[in-house]
């Protein structure tokens, strides 16, 4: 028997994306998974359109729990999953038939690998490839690489102690995966492989987050002092940092100048 793994699916206000995505589930060509369905106290038709994916096939599991942000219902979800790996998915997304196969064929051949994920693509208000960066760890401390959902195993998010709920207005992926990998010291494979698509929306968290620079801010300040450790070790003191950015700077206005005097030269 492969090893179970645990959907994590938490819905607020998206109960008309719901079906599309269960049904991506559904139709995996990996069978041993459960998927926990959490409705986020949500006010809309969430636990009607849930308890008709659970009464479908029993490896749809619901649960209720009173509103408390994205955070909170995923933590609520994997605390009741069961399975050896967790792949969080978000209620209006969508993953590939064989996402799950392939990526449980790397991650539980590997030990020392953290987070499998795969190529994406955006769908909706938007219709084209997601192109994310290379991983990098040092890059991962300045932005998010990976999207939500990538699969780990259960006991890291244990020994984290799950996603990070002061992270209310969102990030909280980003935060998580720096915790994890550069934490427990684990390594990331990306499939080549397209098995994750993104629903694009006119108005999100993350396009309210992107639009706020006073919510982006106080994110940016939260990781930065939470794990304030990894940045001294990868980018040294602030002070030092910005001084060396500032010597580069002045390195390439001395560059334009040179240019341009050259440029002057050969109009003469």
């Amino acid at each position: 028997m492969k090893p179970l793994i645990s959907v994590i699916v938490p819905c607020y206000n998206q109960a008309h994306y719901l079906d599309d995505c269960l049904q991506s589930v559904l139709d995996q060509s990996y069978i041993n998974w459960e998927c926990i369905i959490v409705n986020d106290g949500s006010p809309d038709n969430t636990e009607e359109v849930a308890l008709k994916w659970q009464s479908i096939d029993s490896r749809f599991v619901y649960s209720k729990k009173e509103n408390g942000g994205l955070c909170s219902a995923r933590n609520h979800g994997i605390s009741k999953a069961t399975g050896k790996y967790i792949l969080p998915l978000d209620s209006d997304d969508k993953i590939e038939k064989d996402y799950i196969s392939k990526g449980i064929e790397i991650i539980d051949n590997n030990a020392n690998v953290g987070v499998v994920y795969c190529k994406a693509r955006f769908f909706g208000a938007v219709n084209k490839d997601w192109v994310t960066p290379e991983f990098d760890k040092k890059h991962l401390l300045c932005e998010n690489l990976i999207f939500c959902s990538g699969i780990y195993r259960k006991q890291d998010w244990e020994t984290i102690k799950g996603y990070d709920e002061n992270m209310s207005y969102g990030w909280e992926d980003w935060e998580f995966w720096i915790n994890l990998l550069l934490n427990q010291n684990k390594e990331v494979i990306k499939l080549n492989y397209l098995g994750f698509y993104y629903r694009q929306k006119d108005i999100s968290m993350v396009t309210s987050l992107n639009q706020s620079d006073s919510k982006q801010l106080e994110m940016y300040n939260y990781i930065y002092n939470k794990h304030k450790a990894f940045y001294d070790t990868y980018f040294g003191h602030p002070i030092t940092t910005f001084g060396e950015l500032w010597k580069l700077q002045n390195k390439n206005r001395m560059l334009i100048l040179a240019i341009k005097k050259i440029k002057a030269i050969f109009k003469k």
